[in-house]
């Protein structure tokens, strides 16, 4: 059962025999197909499976003996573990693959997803060219033609709607060279209307623990994670969604003899190695953390030393731990006081420890407030800033990472600047253009510096009327980048906001849902991508270890890279010239290794500034110098060096920063990757200083507590003297009348970071971590009952939030809980649905399920269901069944019946699309570009809820009702 997903006869066996009957020639006879599948001709859509159309059989090309093999590293466009991908080329063709040996990340080993990946540069069912839609069939288009008309379309909406009411989507799948063009694209074009898929993955990550600690990014590594002594895993299956990473999670486990503890409402493939499951109530994770805490405290497990010297607010913690008795915690949770006892004496006793979360914890009403909890009981332990410990975070994305660090997000600029005026004129100094021109692309200053609307609600913007949403008038266009239409909660509603749209615009190697779905007949285009594979560029691992990817082949039929697309889009809207003024263009194309460049110059707050294009190029050629933990080079020409040069990397690339391994490591000195807490937040607060008291990096002259450098630091302490007539004069011409202003993150000299690093320091500071953050809604984490909550009882002592506005739109979580219990909805939708991730697919799933590797292994969409329900409602392993959720959503699939759910839990992956409330959808595809396997999303069954800081959006805990089909 821990292996299979139905006891019947392996999911492979139907595609099997169906491959088994193409002819020589590739071709594929329906009556044939019918015949040897056993199904009737109205069973396909049923079933889920192939299309009537030509397939062939998955297999390697063979190599030519008399041609010379190319070999080029790239990195898995899947997954965010960062694994290296070796192709072998012959005349240009991507012939065989093999897993990068060297890497010290991978080490040789994919998953299924990574080990197909070439399948994507065959790219049978690609989109070959551009596509209009002409009055509801799609019809081939140039290039010209496309950007002609798209550019018109844009310039007609902009002009009687304003730049707000386009919606700018991008992707954690571009290289970070392509997420800060877009992200700067949108701001020449005039908007913060621009996000991409971390804001329904981590933006409560990010939120959480750059409001602890300072940046909101995993603190150590997968590899590191073998220095632990103790691994706890909440709301992530890596054995699935990270299988890679799951390796060195193993590895840790036997070479420390680590106990491994896994918490999570669902026996996953990643509880199957656990020492020790716990099995939580969807949606119970804070009273869960404070249990595990309620233990750590009264009985004195705490790193008292740790706490006083860098954490501030811990007895404002202590006095809401205090509430969560083992009995209470219960009560909610369903966790017994004796394991939760075991759980915080196992942390105690095996230190460090690692803390791993991943979707199942973010994907929260409460998503930021989990984090912030996580974040605290770590710090509770002195478990920050350590080898072994940290709190590692799974990114979904190969990029998602480094795009969110790019600013491809509605409520910052790269860096994590904000949209202050002062963020906007360090990127205007930046990019070289005046602060008055950016200004003046913007609807009015006060838009300029509003948060946008989030990628989970620009439905909602699509259908407001105009005295809903705080700009001028609702989303009437949209720009779809790598993202996919089924990825958002509450489908139905974003089935009306695409049919609202004046203009779809789809950018992506493949259709993705948004081209099938709806009722559009005109004013939509799908433009062809390419993948990353066929274009250079780097991307983040989640550890922040930078890749550069090298080209494999060219980029196949008519597609275009990502650089190349925005380049004719920008030259088509009129500014061109601007946007790349300092990144060069050749043929059309603009250069990523110029873009890099530019960040190099403009990403200062991220350390990204070391980073350079050569050095990463370099760490890719010289993989096997790196030891296979510390991840630091013992050899060659880079000793010293991390790999992947882990952000921050301090300074110019000429210091030969090392990159930082460890966040916030306070054991090295900062030219050898140490940290120590960000200083964000102030000096001082009631009295208390904010600043860490006794602790301080290795080496540094400044040995206590001390804030973030600016020029009026340099000169109380006699430092300025230090500054080179250079430096000076870019730090007059930044400040002009105010230069003690000027600070370590908008000096462009990098004179502040240099004189402070020679010193020993760290440029941003040296704090405490805040166990308190008071610009949050809830300062120190609090729960409240899931917005369906199957509890009605507890609703009144943990209410949702009060309803409020944030992003531009009305946040009603409390009112929608509210109706929920005066319409029964607990009772008449009995099932807690949760959902995640299969090891087959990724994301959206339009990618992978038309990859015929991996369409082999899985399908059809199936919704587990535990024995004991599913002998009460009649459903036998196997049956169809309907999935009814409380927002007149539904959805048909296969039961899946099995142990691995607890009773009143059901759980569905969120993979699938291409059939919609039991209508097979497979013909709204562009012809030859729809998916192998199609099913039903999960999405349109998903309910309202979001997080109040993020707008993360609730997926993981909702109400459903099953019947028999």
């Amino acid at each position: 059962m821990l292996i299979k997903r139905r006891t019947a006869t392996p999911a492979r066996g139907a595609l099997s025999q169906v491959l088994s009957t193409v002819d020589e020639r590739g071709g594929l006879d329906r009556r044939t197909f019918l015949r040897n599948s056993g199904l009737a001709a109205g069973g396909l859509a049923a079933l889920g499976t192939l299309s009537g159309g030509v397939v062939k059989k998955a297999e390697a090309a063979p190599l030519l003996a008399d041609q010379p093999k190319i070999l080029r590293k790239n990195v898995c466009t899947h997954c965010s573990v960062g694994c290296t991908v070796v192709a072998e080329v012959q005349n240009g063709v991507w012939v065989q693959q093999e897993p990068g040996w060297e890497s010290p990340i991978s080490q040789g080993t994919h998953c299924a997803k990574g080990a197909s990946v070439r399948e994507l540069v065959k790219g049978e069912r690609r989109v070959k060219y551009p596509l209009k839609l002409v009055n509801g069939e799609w019809t081939r288009i140039s290039w010209d033609q496309a950007i002609d008309e798209i550019g018109d379309r844009l310039t007609a909406i902009r002009d009687q709607y304003g730049p707000d009411s386009v919606f700018w989507l991008g992707s954690a799948k571009f290289s970070n060279e392509a997420a800060y063009l877009l992200r700067k694209f949108a701001a020449f074009w005039g908007t913060n209307n621009v996000d991409h898929q971390a804001r329904i993955c981590h933006s409560t990550t990010v939120a959480g623990v750059a409001n602890t600690w300072g940046y909101g990014a995993m603190t150590n590594s997968y590899n590191d994670i073998q220095n632990s002594r103790c691994l706890v895993i909440i709301g992530g299956n890596p054995a699935e969604a990270h299988p890679v990473a799951m390796q060195h999670m193993l590895r840790g486990k036997e070479r420390n003899r680590a106990p491994f503890i896994v918490i999570d409402p669902r026996f996953t493939r990643t509880a199957a190695h656990a020492t020790e499951f716990v099995r939580l109530r969807p949606g119970t994770d804070i009273p869960l953390v404070w249990g595990i805490l309620w233990h750590i405290f009264e009985n004195g497990w705490e790193d008292r030393q740790y706490i006083a010297e860098r954490v501030y607010g811990m007895d404002e913690v202590r006095a809401e731990v205090a509430k969560w008795t083992p009995d209470r915690v219960e009560e909610v949770t369903g966790v017994p006081g004796e394991q939760l006892l075991r759980v915080a004496r196992t942390m105690a006793e095996n230190r460090p420890a690692t803390l791993i979360w991943c979707m199942g914890a973010t994907q929260k009403t409460v998503g930021t407030a989990n984090v912030r909890a996580f974040s605290i009981l770590q710090l509770a332990l002195g478990n920050i800033g350590v080898a072994g410990g940290g709190a590692n975070i799974y990114r979904g994305h190969c990029n998602v990472q480094g795009a969110t660090d790019m600013g491809l997000d509605v409520s910052t600029l790269p860096s994590y600047y904000g949209l202050t005026e002062g963020a906007w004129k360090h990127f205007a100094r930046a990019w070289d253009v005046p602060y008055e021109y950016l200004l003046s692309r913007f609807g009015s200053k006060e838009l300029m510096e509003a948060k946008g609307i989030p990628t989970t609600r620009w439905f909602d913007a699509a259908l407001a009327e105009p005295d809903e949403i705080d700009q001028p008038n609702p989303i009437r266009g949209m720009v779809v980048m790598g993202h996919g239409g089924n990825t958002v909660t509450r489908m139905p509603d974003m089935v009306k906001g695409l049919n609202a749209l004046d203009l779809l615009v789809i950018i992506d190697p493949h259709p993705t849902t948004f081209g099938a779905m709806g009722d559009r007949l005109e004013n939509s285009y799908i433009l062809p991508a390419c993948t990353q594979f066929e274009t250079d560029g780097s991307r983040v691992a989640s550890n922040r270890s930078v890749q550069w990817g090298q080209k494999v082949v060219d980029p196949i039929f008519e597609s275009k890279d990502d650089y190349e697309i925005l380049y004719r889009l920008a030259r088509k809207l009129g500014f061109a010239d601007e946007l790349f003024k300092h990144i060069a263009v050749h043929g059309g194309r603009p250069l990523p290794e110029d873009i890099l460049r530019e960040i190099n110059r403009s990403c200062i707050s991220t350390g990204y500034t070391g980073i350079s294009p050569e050095r990463l190029k370099l760490h890719m050629k010289y993989q096997g110098d790196f030891d296979r933990i510390t991840m630091q080079a013992t050899r060659g020409p880079l000793e010293g060096e991390y790999y992947g040069l882990p952000w921050p990397c301090w300074g110019y690339p000429e210091w030969g920063h090392p990159g930082s391994p460890v966040l916030y490591d306070t054991s090295k000195h900062v030219m050898e990757g140490g940290g120590t807490f960000r200083a964000r937040f102030g000096i001082e607060r009631n009295g208390e200083t904010l600043l860490a008291e006794g602790s301080f990096s290795e080496g540094s002259d400044i040995q206590d507590g001390y804030p973030e450098f600016t020029m009026a630091v340099l000169r109380k302490l006699g430092w300025d003297q230090e500054l080179t007539a250079e430096e000076m004069a870019v730090i007059e011409e930044i400040g002009g009348d105010d230069i003690d202003s000027v600070s370590w993150a908008n000096d462009l000299s990098l004179g502040i970071v240099r004189v402070a690093l020679a010193h020993g320091c760290l440029p941003y500071g040296n704090a405490k971590a805040r166990a308190v953050a008071w610009n949050l809604p809830d300062p120190v984490p609090i729960h409240r009952e899931p917005i369906y909550t199957p509890r009605s009882d507890l609703v009144s002592s943990y209410p949702a939030i009060e309803d409020r506005r944030e992003y531009r739109l009305p946040h009603l979580n409390h009112a929608v809980q509210q109706a929920a219990l005066e319409n029964d909805i607990p009772s008449k939708y009995p099932f807690v649905l949760t959902s995640g991730r299969l090891v087959e697919y990724e994301g959206g799933g339009e990618e992978t399920r038309s990859n015929t590797w991996l369409a082999e292994l899985q399908q059809s969409m199936f919704v587990e269901i535990n024995p004991q329900d599913a002998e009460r409602l009649g459903v036998r392993d196997g049956d169809t069944v309907w999935v009814h959720g409380p927002e007149n959503g539904r959805a048909r699939m296969r039961a899946l019946v099995t142990l691995r759910v607890g009773p009143g839990v059901v759980f569905m992956p969120f993979h699938f699309s291409g059939h919609w409330q039991g209508e097979d959808l497979r013909s709204q595809y562009p012809p030859g570009t729809d998916p192998i396997v199609l099913g039903e999303p999960c999405n349109g069954v998903t309910t309202y809820g979001y997080d109040p800081v993020t707008f993360m959006q609730e997926t993981k805990v909702t109400l459903c009702r099953i019947e028999k089909a």
